[in-house]
């Protein structure tokens, strides 16, 4: 074993490893024998494949390039494809957002919609001979959202219902007569304050509705699936918790598992599933207190039952009899699609997000751990971990404290090369879930109301600062990442505190008021209810920006940013770079063309990575000798 400093070990797992055999996983569905997902690609530019694995075992695409199933609605997207009985594809197209078909054996897609119109469609489902989907339209400098049904031979498109700003979960009901859906306005978020509406269909269209969850306050109504023409199963948090509730047409609410834990997230992507009805009267539901874990319910009797999986994320994706898909992972198995067996606890890995691990030596073991500084504060912690290296006797590891997205967000324990790729050099990673996150009911949700960049920052050096006090981490050598609204944090906290030796912001927020006025539709009014409402608060995002405060500055800061962005655009980082070049701090910009909010591009992965590192050995002074210098800009 070689004895070398912390950070400078060499690893085996490369930035390009990161990427070379890595194609997250998502959407499984059964159709027919066969089984189908969304697989992204990372070498092809990022683009969304749907492939398919038939009874023999066999893989195949069935969208091959360049065609990419990925919808813009709400920038986040979601449910960008579906499958008739007949086993043709339906599927939104990144690159003109118009829905086609692809019928099987064929090569060719067939349009749907017309082009140019600036319609995007999302959280398709296939009912009959028609397409439901919700539809965004982008006009005149605004846009509209309702629920439409589009014809599968590309005759036209019908309004089904609209009425609020924003729609998910279009769900018909079994007769064909009701729908149901969720509907909120600005300034609401999704997990702030939601309504499940129902409505008859009468003619093709919608005559009304009303309101059956969500009217009398806050109160954030997600999924609903009917049981049968007359029931329906939905997800509120009226409770504290967002728990799994059986509503009837006429008003009657039963709440079916009372519990102090979280059936249900933010609704970033559409169509995300939190429970499913396994057809013989019981339902099966995710429940997350920090972790997840899955639960069985019998609706006949009330019996409930905890189903022992090794998997500490999980995302359900589609039902068949006993037989469920799911997404998840952990800390050390790797994440990707797997089937459950209902009735015997079985998992059977059917796709894995990445194609070779490297050996399991050099992956970190992730630690739940809790903090207190005015509040609790959960996080993860994964030390640095290599068997061909040691530290000199007496050294702490540095720590790179990681500030994920949202800010209404979530981190589990989970098994993340990018991590590993830190770790395995000698660089500890904390991951933190500051208050704000999801998973730990509302009342944490909330803490965050009028508090971003006060909050998220606290809770943040609470947990780094908790690793240095414990003597696990070096308090000289303290990092701190994230990228969009974890990037804002990154920059807040730089500002205003001297915890940390640098900075490493992803497309992060920097100026408050710009973001509020250059911003995508979905998070326009966001920021209402994370610092205040404008103009009345104007004082209050100008105190918060970090922009503003670069002054306070006395570290280096890295900033990637896609230049491709409509979420944050880089604008932002450009103007962050602009002030510390002002202040004469040393600082790196890179701009990547072609990416947009996350980077998705193999050569944007590899790149951004490397820079990373060289950057936190520049600052914090240990070698990087397997990667390329990132150069810094210096007075």
């Amino acid at each position: 074993m070689t004895t070398a400093p912390f950070g400078s070990w060499t690893s085996p797992i490369t930035a390009a490893s990161l990427v070379a055999s890595g194609h997250p996983v998502s959407g499984g569905r059964y159709v027919g024998d066969d089984i189908w997902w969304l697989e992204a690609r990372p070498t092809e530019s990022g683009r969304l494949a749907v492939r398919r694995r038939d009874a023999s075992g066999d893989v195949v695409d069935v969208l091959p390039a360049p065609w990419n199933a990925r919808t813009r609605v709400h920038e986040y997207g979601g449910g960008a494809w579906a499958v008739t009985d007949a086993g043709a594809l339906v599927f939104a197209e990144f690159s003109d957002q118009r829905l086609y078909r692809l019928d099987p054996q064929t090569a060719e897609p067939v349009p749907l919609t017309p082009a140019g119109q600036g319609m995007r469609f999302a959280e398709l489902s296939i009912r009959g001979d028609e397409v439901i989907a919700v539809r965004e339209t982008h006009a005149d400098g605004d846009l509209e959202r309702d629920i439409v049904a589009v014809a599968l031979d590309g005759s036209g498109i019908r309004s089904l219902v609209g009425g609020s700003r924003f729609l998910a979960y279009p769900r018909i009901s079994p007769d064909g007569k009701w729908i149901a859906w969720i509907a909120w306005d600005h300034p609401n978020m999704p997990w702030e304050r939601t309504e499940l509406r129902v409505g008859p269909i009468v003619d093709g269209v919608v005559t009304g509705w009303k309101t059956l969850m969500g009217a009398g306050g806050d109160e954030s109504v997600l999924q609903p699936e009917w049981a049968d023409s007359g029931t329906i199963h939905a997800i509120s948090d009226r409770s504290g918790w967002w728990n799994l509730y059986r509503i009837t047409r006429d008003g009657a609410i039963e709440l079916l598992d009372a519990s102090d834990a979280d059936t249900g997230g933010a609704l970033w992507a559409l169509g995300t599933r939190w429970h499913l009805a396994l057809g013989d009267g019981r339902l099966l539901y995710t429940r997350t207190v920090g972790t997840d874990s899955v639960r069985v319910l019998e609706r006949r009797s009330g019996v409930t039952r905890d189903l022992a999986l090794p998997l500490t994320t999980i995302g359900l994706c589609d039902v068949n009899g006993d037989r469920v898909l799911l997404t998840g992972g952990s800390a050390t198995i790797a994440g990707g699609l797997r089937e459950l067996n209902v009735s015997t606890g079985e998992l059977t890995d059917i796709r894995f997000s990445t194609d070779e691990l490297p050996d399991a030596a050099y992956l970190p073991e992730a630690e739940a751990m809790t903090f207190t500084g005015e509040r609790e504060v959960h996080a993860i912690v994964y030390r640095p971990r290599n068997p061909d290296f040691q530290a000199p006797p007496g050294e702490l590891p540095p720590f790179v404290a990681v500030v994920h997205g949202g800010p209404t967000g979530h981190s589990a324990p989970q098994l993340s090369l990018t991590y590993a790729f830190f770790a395995s050099r000698g660089i500890g990673v904390i991951d933190i879930n500051y208050g704000g996150s999801t998973g730990y009911g509302r009342e944490y949700r909330e803490r965050l109301n009028g508090q971003w960049g006060v909050v998220d920052v606290e809770d943040t050096i609470v947990a780094i600062t908790g690793l240095a006090d414990a003597g696990i981490a070096d308090p000289n050598r303290l990092a701190i990442r994230g990228g969009s609204a974890g990037g804002w944090t990154v920059l807040a906290a730089l500002v205003q505190s001297d915890v940390f030796a640098c900075g490493v912001s992803y497309y992060g927020v920097a100026d408050l008021t710009a973001l509020a006025e250059d911003t995508h539709d979905f998070e326009a009014r966001y920021l209402d209810g994370l610092v205040g409402g404008l103009p009345e608060a104007a004082d209050v995002y100008r105190a918060r920006a970090p922009i503003n405060h670069v002054d306070q500055l006395d570290c280096p800061v890295l900033l990637l940013q896609g230049l491709d962005d409509p979420v944050v655009p880089p604008s932002q980082s450009e103007a962050f770079r602009d002030a510390l070049v002002g202040k004469g701090i040393p600082h790196a910009y890179v701009g990547y063309e072609g990416e947009s909010h996350g980077f998705r591009k193999a050569e944007t992965i590899i790149h951004s990575t490397q820079a990373e590192l060289s950057f936190y050995g520049q600052v914090m002074g240990f070698e990087t000798p397997d990667v390329p210098q990132l150069e810094l800009w210096r007075p």
